[in-house]
């Protein structure tokens, strides 16, 4: 049994699709319902009252019935002809009821005209045929899913409380704007003074965040996530929708199908309507049962059917109007293509699109029903609103407690946050005014809005495959304050032009593909004239000519050419305040000659290149202020002796070469604190080592030595040293000599045992011994104690 609730449903069901009924569909379903009003009445008059009513012609002449009086006046008949005549005819007697019924019925089936006969049952057809050409549109297997999913979305959509929200700020906006244009025209009329005034009041990123307090009424998470899934509905359904014109040719073919109908019903209904007679000859051949051959009859509906049907042709011209007019506003060519025009200047959406086919077709059959569904479902299109609501969403899921959680303090000592993988950037950040560095990795629609200016301490922002918008306050807030910028992207246009307007940036750090290479695209670094540092990780065909000739503040420089050959370095000598230099993965063969006219120069950094030989490491002793050379990760088989002519250097690294051999005037350079020979091909150490009396750091890790000379034991200002994978069997008692050692590395050798004097390195800790577990065991009691006293001390 049905419940009324299921009644109730299945009516809200059935009249759900009124918004996409315009006018002239509804003046169809109210011509419809009259005319199955008119086919019921004539129906029900036709089966209550008799339908003919016919008596005998007594007197015939002329194959017409006449009066016996007419007769005799027309043709002075006497009465007995007049007897005879009516007496030819058959019986004479009155006829029975019954007879009477059989003439009716006969006369009826026999010479009724068929019109006036099936009037109630054509007209009762003809509506049902308009009634199912109006719905059948909107039941058709491949049309009804997709009008009804459409309804459901649309009702949503005019319901969700974002739209009243967006709406309303739209609408704030829009006053917004009234008022800067009202305000603009009293500026001609105010001082020179008051006038900058206003006009610095009525700069855009301040108008605009005044807006958004005004209207920052925050949704409920849950209405958040509604309105989001909302979204993700809409953008679902307009790409399904948008690509066929189905439901548009469906309504097309049926108006056609109207159309055709109405001209064949007004051709023939307007032919047969004077079939509908009052007075209805009636010649039968019953004379056999009633003794009469001809019959005169009246037809008592004809006078009502008559009213009837010119009321029904007159409905028929009334539908075929509304057609015709249908029919045009299908055939308009921008019905294909429904236009926000409107919407977008009055709420100030620009960047709601225009839709096509299907999807237009209907919006535009909601239009014609309400323009306001249109209005309000608009901002489910637009983007803008899109990402209003993201922003609500992502602050209503990160609040500032949980912010605050993910602060943390970084090697150099300073407060980072760093944000993984968000839809946004939450506004719940810029609370945090204890921040020293952002890191933004892979967030798509990061915006920076002026509250940043609450950051009062952020100096360092990291943006990783990140889109950030910045706003102009917050852009004027960078320029002042911002010192450091990391940028990875993966292609040239991902560069933010508002990157060449931090004027006060120290340190530029970029990387990313810039294979198409456009030297203009990067042009704007030219007026960062307080850059000192310039990091490129990129593949350049050579450095740009910005970096070389328009950069006089560069201290340091950094290619990371990542393998790729880097061509025409002789601009190089151009940047001659260059303090560090670091050509890194440039597949370069030769140190370039070009670096040698650098006289400020205190670090270079060679590594990852395919060096085999570096005779020209003479030339650096004209470099009086270099101190560290870096040349690393190469294919370097040997040092020549000229090495020795580097009498300042102090950080030394020739780690992961082919190097058999260490000359001697190595060892002249005597103010070297770090050598780093790890991973090469030595089998000994000389024993001139002990000639670097400031040597702090030396690793030789990763080569074949078998002993270690007494000299080194000799560099009383080791701290690590670094013995690990090589060939040694034992190491020499001389090792507690080096008390201010940190940190000895010897696993990976043939050592056996370790030498108890080991325990005289006083600012050795036990976890700071890098060897096997085995051979710790094998030191004596004391000396373990000795040790473990010494770390307690220290802590």
């Amino acid at each position: 049994m049905i419940t009324v609730t299921e009644l109730r449903f299945l009516a809200d069901a059935q009249t759900s699709y009124h918004i996409l009924k315009p006018w002239w569909d509804v003046f169809w379903y109210y011509i419809t319902m009259v005319m199955l009003m008119i086919a019921v009445l004539a129906g029900a008059l036709q089966l209550t009252q008799s339908r003919l009513l016919c008596l005998p012609c007594k007197a015939e002449m002329d194959n017409q019935c006449v009066h016996p009086m007419e007769l005799v006046i027309r043709y002075n008949m006497s009465e007995a002809s007049i007897s005879k005549v009516i007496s030819s005819s058959g019986i004479q007697n009155d006829l029975h009821r019954q007879q009477y019924a059989y003439i009716d019925a006969v006369c009826y089936e026999k010479q009724l005209h068929w019109f006036a006969k099936f009037f109630p049952y054509l007209v009762f057809l003809h509506t049902i045929v308009f009634a199912i050409c109006s719905n059948f549109w909107l039941h058709y297997p491949s049309t009804s899913s997709k009008l009804e999913h459409f309804v459901a979305i649309l009702y949503k959509c005019f319901d969700s409380p974002w739209t009243t929200r967006a709406l309303s700020e739209a609408v704030a906006q829009q006053t917004v704007v009234k008022e800067q244009r009202t305000r603009s025209r009293l500026l001609t009329y105010v001082s020179a003074e008051d006038e900058e005034t206003q006009r610095q009041s009525l700069q855009p990123g301040v108008e605009s965040s005044t807006v958004e307090d005004d209207t920052s009424s925050v949704l409920g998470k849950k209405e958040g996530e509604q309105a989001k899934a909302l979204f993700e509905r809409v953008r679902r359904f307009r790409f399904h929708v948008e690509q066929k014109d189905i439901i548009y040719r469906l309504y097309m073919k049926q108006i056609i199908v109207k159309v055709i109908a109405l001209l064949v019903i007004i051709a023939y209904v307007s032919c047969f309507l004077i079939n509908i007679t009052f007075e209805i000859d009636c010649i039968v051949d019953i004379e056999a049962f009633t003794g009469y051959r001809r019959y005169q009859c009246v037809y008592s509906l004809a006078v009502i059917f008559k009213v009837l049907a010119t009321f029904y042709v007159l409905l028929v011209f009334l539908y075929g109007y509304a057609c015709f007019y249908s029919l045009w506003w299908m055939l308009r060519s921008s019905l294909k293509q429904y236009s926000f025009e409107a919407v977008r200047e009055k709420s100030n959406y620009s960047d709601i699109p225009d839709v096509q086919n299907d999807f237009a077709f209907i919006l535009h059959l909601a239009d014609e029903y309400d323009p306001l569904y249109a209005k309000r479902f608009s901002v489910f299109l637009s983007e803008v609103s899109e990402n209003r609501l993201k922003q609500i969403n992502l602050n209503n899921e990160w609040t500032v407690d949980m912010l605050r959680n993910k602060l943390q303090r970084n090697s150099k000592n300073k407060v980072e946050l760093h944000l993984f993988m968000l839809s946004g950037l939450p506004d719940n950040i810029f609370e945090l005014n204890e921040i020293d560095v952002l890191v933004l990795e892979l967030i798509p629609d990061a915006k920076l809005t002026p509250m940043i200016t609450q950051l009062v301490n952020l100096k360092e922002l990291h943006i990783y495959h990140s889109t950030l918008t910045v706003d102009l306050q917050a852009l004027s807030f960078l320029a002042e304050n911002l010192e450091i910028l990391y940028l990875k992207f993966t292609a040239l246009e991902k560069i933010p032009h508002w990157l060449f307007l931090l004027k006060n940036l120290k340190e530029l750090y970029l990387a990313g593909s810039l294979e198409n290479y456009s030297y203009y695209c990067i042009e704007g670094l030219q007026d960062l004239k307080n850059l000192t540092t310039l990091y490129l990780k990129s593949s350049l065909p050579r450095i740009p000519p910005v970096v070389t000739d328009l950069l006089p503040s560069l201290e340091k420089l950094s290619v990371n050419n990542e393998g790729n050959r880097l061509m025409v370095l002789i601009s190089l000598k151009k940047m001659t305040n260059l303090t560090c230099l670091e050509l890194i993965n440039c597949d370069l063969e030769r140190i370039p000659h070009s670096i040698f006219s650098l006289r400020e120069l205190q670090e270079i950094d060679f590594r990852g290149n395919n060096f085999k030989t570096i005779e020209e490491i003479i030339s650096f002793q004209h470099l009086q202020k270099l101190t560290c050379l870096k040349l690393w990760h190469n294919s370097i088989a040997y040092i020549p002796p000229q090495i020795g002519a580097l009498a300042n250097l102090e950080q030394l690294y020739l780690n992961h070469n082919n190097i058999e051999m260490v000359p001697l005037q190595l060892f002249l350079c005597n103010k070297l604190r770090v050598l780093d020979l790890s991973f090469n091909n030595l089998s000994y150490i000389p024993e001139e080592i002990q000639l670097l009396k400031n040597l702090q750091n030396f690793s030789v890790t990763k080569n074949s030595i078998e002993t270690l000379p007494d000299g080194l034991f000799m560099c009383s200002k080791l701290q690590y040293l670094l013995l690990g994978k090589n060939s040694l069997t034992s190491l020499s008692p001389k090792v507690g000599t080096l008390m201010n050692l940190i940190k000895i590395e010897l696993i990976g050798n043939h050592i056996e045992c370790l030498p108890p004097e080991i325990e005289s390195c006083q600012s050795l800790k036990p976890g700071s011994i890098i060897v096997e577990n085995i051979l710790l065991r094998t030191l004596p009691l004391y000396a373990k104690d000795i040790l473990k006293s010494s770390t307690r001390e220290k802590k």
